[in-house]
C-alpha cells in the first residue's frame, strides 16, 4: 500500500507540472478516431467512455474516476481511441504530451507497474460484466452493476455504501445492455426490498449481502 501511494504521488507531481483543463458536464473530451491532444490524468469529476451503435444506442464501457489516466491504449500501443469520452460531471484534468508521458514511465518502472495494476483491476470488472451480459437476467445484471460501482466508486457512510458518481437509470441500463424501462423496474424493486435507496441522484447500497445474492449467476 505504501509503495502504491508513493508511486501515484510521484505520478500526480509529474502531471501537476502541466496544463489543467476543465470540462462541463456532458462536454466531449475525445471522439472516436480523434488524434488525442495528449494523455489525461483526472484530477476531479468523472469521465464516461462509451460506444454508439448504428441504431443510436449507447453502451457505457468504463467510467473513469479521479486518479485514472486515459487514453492508455493510444499512449502505449498507438491505437485509435475508437470511443467517446465525455464528462459525466464537471471535470478537471491535467494533460501532458504522449512523448513526455512515455519518457516518464520508462524512467519510473514503479509508476508503470502501478498503472498496469489498476488497468488490470478495471479489466476484471469488464470481464465480470461480460459474463452477466451473456448469462444474467435483468435482475442479476442490475444487481451486479450496482455492486461493481459500489466497489469502484463507493464510500462507506453509517454502515451503508454511497456510490459517489451520479448514475441515472439510463446510465445503469447502458452499462448492462438493457432498456431504461427495464432498469427502472429492477431498481424500484430493489428499493422496495430495502436493498438500495436513491438520494440526491446518488445510489446508496443499504444491504450488500442481499444484493450479492440477487446478483448470483445460476
Amino acid at each position: 500500500m505504501v509503495k502504491s501511494e508513493e508511486s501515484f504521488k510521484k505520478l500526480t507531481q509529474f502531471f501537476e507540472r502541466f496544463v489543467l483543463l476543465h470540462f462541463k458536464k456532458g462536454e466531449a473530451i475525445l471522439r472516436p478516431y480523434d488524434t488525442p491532444s495528449g494523455i489525461f490524468y483526472l484530477k476531479s469529476g468523472f469521465v464516461r467512455l462509451y460506444s454508439i451503435s448504428k441504431k443510436g444506442e449507447e453502451f457505457t464501457l468504463i467510467i473513469f474516476k479521479p486518479g485514472d489516466i486515459f487514453p492508455l491504449r493510444w499512449a502505449i500501443n498507438d491505437s485509435s481511441t475508437g470511443y467517446y469520452f465525455d464528462a459525466a460531471a464537471p471535470v478537471s484534468t491535467w494533460r501532458v504530451s504522449k512523448k513526455e508521458f512515455i519518457a516518464f514511465i520508462e524512467e519510473n518502472p514503479d509508476v508503470l507497474l502501478e498503472v498496469t495494476s489498476r488497468v488490470l483491476t478495471r479489466l476484471g470488472g469488464i470481464l465480470q460484466r461480460m459474463e452477466y451480459l451473456v448469462y444474467g437476467n435483468a435482475d442479476q445484471k442490475i444487481a451486479s452493476i450496482i455492486l461493481l460501482c459500489a466497489e469502484r466508486f463507493g464510500k462507506e457512510v453509517d454502515g451503508k455504501t454511497r456510490i459517489e458518481v451520479p448514475l441515472t437509470h439510463k446510465d445503469l441500463a447502458n452499462f448492462v445492455g438493457i432498456s431504461r424501462e427495464t432498469a427502472s423496474i429492477e431498481l424500484k424493486k430493489f428499493e422496495r426490498s430495502g436493498l438500495i435507496e436513491s438520494k440526491n441522484k446518488m445510489i446508496i447500497v443499504k444491504n450488500r449481502e442481499l444484493l450479492e445474492k440477487e446478483a448470483l449467476l445460476p
